[in-house]
Order: C-alpha cells, then sequence, then structure tokens
C-alpha cells in the first residue's frame, strides 16, 4: 500500500525548478565567448594549404620599394594596364577577386594587359600592413600574383607571421631574405609611398580599378566591364 505524499508548495517547488533570466544570459556568453576563443585559435594557427592550381605566374617587371609606384606584372608592352588598388583585408576586394581573376589572369598571360598592384593598408591597422609587406616579399622573389591569390582564397585566416612565412614556402620561396623581410616589416617605407600615390590619385576606398589611367566605376569592377575597358584603352 503506497503511502499518500505530503503536499507539495507550489512556492517551494518553483523556487527549486526556476532559473533566473540572469544565469541563462551568462551561460549563452560563456558559450559564445568560448566559440569565439575557439574560431580565433583556428584562424591564428591552421594550418597554410595552398589552393593555387599550378598556372603561369606572370614576369614581375616593377617590383615592390620604388617610391610611388606599385607592382607591375605580365609582358613588357602591353598596350593595356590595370592598376589594382586592393587591402588584403577588405571583405569587397575577396569577393572581387573571386569574380575576376579569371578574367583580368588571361589578359595578362595572353599579353593584352599588364596588371600594377597597389597594396593599400587601411582596411585593419594590424593585419593589412602586415599581409601587404608579405605580399611585396613575395612580390620581390617573382611570386606576386600567387601569393595575392592565396591570401584571397583562405580570407578567413588570421595570417599571422609564421602563416606568412610557411604561404611562402608552400610557394616555393624558402629563403632567408623573404622570411627577414616578413618578420622585419621591409616593405613599410614603400607601403606608405603607394598610400600617398593613392591618395594623389583619388582613390578612397578598395577595390578600386583604373586601365590606362582611367578609373572605373562601380558597375564596371566585373570580367565584362574590364574587359570592354581593356579592349576599349588598346584602341
Amino acid at each position: 500500500m503506497s503511502k499518500r505524499k505530503p503536499p507539495v508548495n507550489p512556492l517551494v517547488e518553483n523556487k527549486k525548478r526556476r532559473i533566473g533570466p540572469g544565469v541563462v544570459v551568462v551561460v549563452v556568453l560563456v558559450l559564445a565567448l568560448g566559440a569565439g576563443v575557439g574560431v580565433q585559435y583556428w584562424r591564428s594557427n591552421s594550418g597554410v594549404e595552398v589552393s593555387s592550381n599550378g598556372g603561369p605566374e606572370p614576369t614581375v617587371i616593377t617590383g615592390p620599394g620604388t617610391s610611388g609606384q606599385g607592382v607591375k606584372v605580365g609582358k613588357a608592352g602591353a598596350k593595356a594596364n590595370i592598376d589594382l588598388y586592393l587591402d588584403f583585408r577588405c571583405p569587397h576586394c575577396k569577393d572581387f577577386e573571386d569574380e575576376t581573376s579569371s578574367t583580368i589572369d588571361k589578359l595578362v598571360d595572353d599579353g593584352t594587359a599588364t596588371v600594377t598592384y597597389w597594396p593599400m593598408t587601411f582596411v585593419s591597422r594590424d593585419a593589412s600592413p602586415r599581409l601587404a609587406n608579405a605580399f611585396a616579399a613575395a612580390a620581390a622573389a617573382g611570386k606576386a600574383r600567387s601569393y595575392a591569390d592565396e591570401l584571397y582564397a583562405d580570407f578567413a585566416k588570421s595570417w599571422t607571421e609564421d602563416q606568412l612565412i610557411e604561404l611562402g614556402k608552400q610557394l616555393k620561396i624558402d629563403d632567408a631574405t623573404f622570411e627577414a623581410a616578413v618578420k622585419d616589416n621591409k616593405y613599410g617605407g614603400w607601403l606608405e609611398s603607394v598610400g600617398q600615390a593613392a591618395t594623389a590619385r583619388k582613390v578612397e576606398g578598395t577595390p578600386a580599378v583604373f586601365v590606362n589611367d582611367k578609373m572605373l566605376p562601380s558597375d564596371q569592377l566585373t570580367p565584362e566591364g574590364i574587359t570592354a575597358a581593356v579592349t576599349e584603352a588598346k584602341g
């Protein structure tokens, strides 16, 4: 025969079961913080995997270091030049790269146009200069296009100094000169001169594109728009 249980006081029972909203908020914040720390750890410590398809690397015509001049690649004598003002921490530049890179690469590889990279450094005060300097060091080693492509291909990565050096190694830039240039911010002064030249040219954001000194409107920053501008520039 079961014994009758004593009546339950609902006030006491609710007090035992109730979880205050403050506790819920704290739990959610702790979980979110933990997830954020995990993501940041991955961004800063994940390995470097090159996604390049092994295509041709255009010749560097003008390397980094010349005050006020960008890094020009391609075949000398091309009748058109495409100036690309890019920040390696700019999400819009990432989108632009995804959409137009194959078209621009073709124009360069067939000798129709050269490309001049102008690395900007204003999106992230910490990361943008670091990535731009590493790009310059890679360009000095003849790997301008592939290094730029890889920085955008894994845009979510933090691209720490160690990751930037490892990327160079993956692209067969495995020498002390490159590593020292990355660690010592060798091209910092040059990057300042590039920024000043961009300001003089009224570049106010990235991506910005010029074809033979004519700035393209934002709605022309497409494969079709760039191709049309290059065709017109050739005459």
